[in-house]
C-alpha cells in the first residue's frame, strides 16, 4: 500500500491523486511539451511531477 508522504492518507485509487496540468502553453512563454504535477488528494501535498509530450 503507498501512502502520502505528508498526510499519511493510503493511495490505494487513481482517485486518491490529483493530476493538475501546470497549462505550459500559455502565459509568458509557450513551451512543446505539457508539465504535470500529482498531489495527494487528502491533503494536497505535491507526490510527483513530469513532462507530457505535446498534444
Amino acid at each position: 500500500m503507498v501512502h502520502c508522504p505528508e498526510c499519511e492518507a493510503e493511495m490505494a485509487d487513481p482517485d486518491d491523486v490529483e493530476f493538475l496540468d501546470m497549462e505550459s502553453t500559455t502565459g509568458f512563454f509557450r513551451a512543446s511539451k505539457r508539465f504535470y504535477l500529482v498531489a495527494c488528494d487528502s491533503c494536497g501535498a505535491a507526490i510527483g511531477s513530469g513532462v507530457a509530450g505535446a498534444m
